[in-house]
């Protein structure tokens, strides 16, 4: 019976990260670029009731007397499927069609990744940088900060689909390379990334190193399309679903528990 405590307590337990997780995936249901997690079990320690068991004739049995000790999270996997693309009109505003990431320069100086396009013209001392909602900037295909002097007028500036930047030229009227295009980079494990807050993400040895599009042949490219928002993976129905369940696990652990209890009682009351 105590076995039986302990047992419902790490199943009470488990469910609650479960539904902690359930609540972050709903709360960032709208929020650009989000991916969902999902919650992974497994089963603790076994413990032998038995070593051997013999039949009636003497003979051993295939199976043993085992009894579970609860339940634990193993693991809160992002899951990395493609969001809905949403309309939103402005010029630098970017969904990722495929596995990339936008590279940006974190405060610190290191690299950092995102699946979040909503960018920004944010104005230097000599022209405009590409840079977050928070200020930071987006890296080209070199590393570098993308970046356009006082010269260009930014009402011609466009960006085709591999995240090139054209400028319209005033006397042809035809669209001219500027020789800038955003960097993309893709993980082999993209879920064992660090996660930041702001949407961010970090390299990690779980991870790996970055491969970088455009260097890397045995990449499929991923496509820029200006214009849009890459929306949340998350599906509102298979939460509520997860969300229903999960409770309900967490009151048939809540009442093994009470169970376990009322039959301790019992045991203690004989006289």
């Amino acid at each position: 019976m105590v076995r039986a405590l302990w047992t419902g307590a790490s199943g009470m337990n488990a469910q609650q990260v479960s539904l902690d997780n359930i609540a972050n995936n709903l709360a960032n249901v709208n929020t650009t670029g989000y991916k969902k997690q999902t919650t992974e079990f497994s089963s603790l320690l076994y413990q032998k009731l038995q070593r051997k068991q013999y039949d009636n004739n003497g003979e051993p049995k295939p199976v043993l007397a085992q009894v579970g000790t609860g339940v634990r999270v193993s693991a809160l996997t992002s899951v990395y499927t493609q969001g809905i693309m949403q309309e939103t009109g402005k010029d630098y505003d970017f969904c990722i069609e495929g596995e990339g990431m936008f590279r940006i320069q974190m405060p610190d100086g290191t690299e950092g990744y995102t699946r979040n396009g909503a960018f920004q013209m944010a104005i230097d001392g000599d022209g405009v940088t590409l840079a977050t909602a928070d200020g930071y900037p987006v890296l080209d295909r070199e590393g570098q900060i993308i970046h356009l002097g006082e010269e260009y007028n930014l009402s011609k500036v466009s960006v085709d689909v591999y995240g090139r930047f054209n400028y319209v030229d005033d006397e042809t009227g035809s669209p001219v390379g500027l020789g800038i295009q955003i960097g993309l980079v893709q993980f082999n494990n993209p879920a064992g990334l660090d996660k930041l807050s702001d949407s961010y993400f970090r390299e990690s040895d779980n991870s790996g190193t970055p491969r970088y599009e455009l260097d890397d042949p045995a990449l499929i490219a991923s496509k820029v399309h200006s214009g849009y928002l890459e929306g949340s993976n998350v599906q509102t129905v298979d939460e509520i679903v997860n969300l229903i369940t999960t409770q309900r696990a967490y009151e048939m652990n809540s009442k093994v528990i009470t169970a376990a209890d009322e039959m301790m009682q019992q045991a203690n009351n004989l006289r």
